[in-house]
């Protein structure tokens, strides 16, 4: 082969085999919250939460991966008596296979005792989304 021939050979074969960008997204369901945080919660507190949310895809049939961590920039959102703004600072994402296991996650023992850490990090509300993939 050629100086030229083998770098072009590469190329190409990187090309055929790369995915399409036809092929689309994932199939999975991607199940996302945003919260507010507890000023008061300690590194202790946040230290568990964060080790229980990271131990949910070991314990959970179908509850593939979690993302955890700070919003790029806070989510202000208006509640019902609009005059006081929501500010979320924190989120959690989680891959699951599909909807089913997102029924399966909420009614998993499991996800009870993780709610009992969770709530020691944040104020109760969410902004809470599911996005089905295609």
């Amino acid at each position: 082969m050629t100086r030229l021939a083998l770098p072009l050979f590469l190329l190409t074969s990187a090309l055929v085999l790369a995915p399409s960008p036809a092929a689309g997204g994932e199939k999975a369901l991607m199940h996302c919250f945003a919260f507010t945080e507890i000023e008061t919660a300690t590194d202790a507190d946040w230290a568990a939460f964060m080790k229980a949310t990271n131990e949910l895809p070991s314990k959970i049939e179908g509850l593939e991966r979690v993302w955890v961590g700070k919003l790029r920039r806070p989510l202000r959102q208006f509640g019902r008596n609009r005059d006081t703004p929501a500010e979320r600072q924190s989120g959690v994402c989680m891959e699951m296979k599909d909807e089913a296991a997102l029924e399966v996650y909420a009614k998993h023992p499991a996800h009870d005792a993780w709610v009992k850490v969770y709530e020691k990090v944040r104020v109760p509300g969410t902004t809470t989304f599911d996005i089905l993939g295609k």
